[in-house]
C-alpha cells in the first residue's frame, strides 16, 4: 500500500488523503535517531532527526545505490517552489 505525507498532499494534491505527517513523526524522534517511513509521493524512506534537531529525509536511488540525507525544511522549500513555477505563481 502506497503511503503519501501530509506535506505532499498539501502541495501536490490537496483532495488526497494523507497518510502521516513528516513534522509530527519527527517531533518523536530524539535528536540522532531515525524512523522507516516511506512517502511514496516525494520518494523517500526514513526520516530523521539530527543531533542537531534539523529533521532530514533519506532518499534512496535505486538504479546507482547512491543514499542521501537531505534537509527536510530545504527540501519541501524546493518542493514548493518548484511547483509555484509550474502553475505560472511567483
Amino acid at each position: 500500500m502506497a503511503d503519501f505525507s501530509k506535506q505532499y498532499c498539501e502541495i501536490y494534491d490537496h483532495g488526497f488523503s494523507w497518510d502521516f505527517d513528516i513534522e509530527e513523526i519527527a517531533d518523536e524522534l530524539d535528536p540522532g535517531y531515525m524512523n522507516n517511513v516511506i512517502c511514496e509521493g516525494f520518494g523517500f524512506d526514513a526520516i530523521g532527526k539530527e543531533k542537531s534537531g534539523e529533521i532530514v529525509l533519506h532518499f534512496r536511488d535505486w538504479e546507482t545505490g547512491k543514499k542521501s540525507w537531505v534537509s527536510y525544511k530545504d527540501f519541501i522549500n524546493k518542493q514548493k517552489l518548484s511547483i509555484n513555477e509550474q502553475l505560472g505563481r511567483s
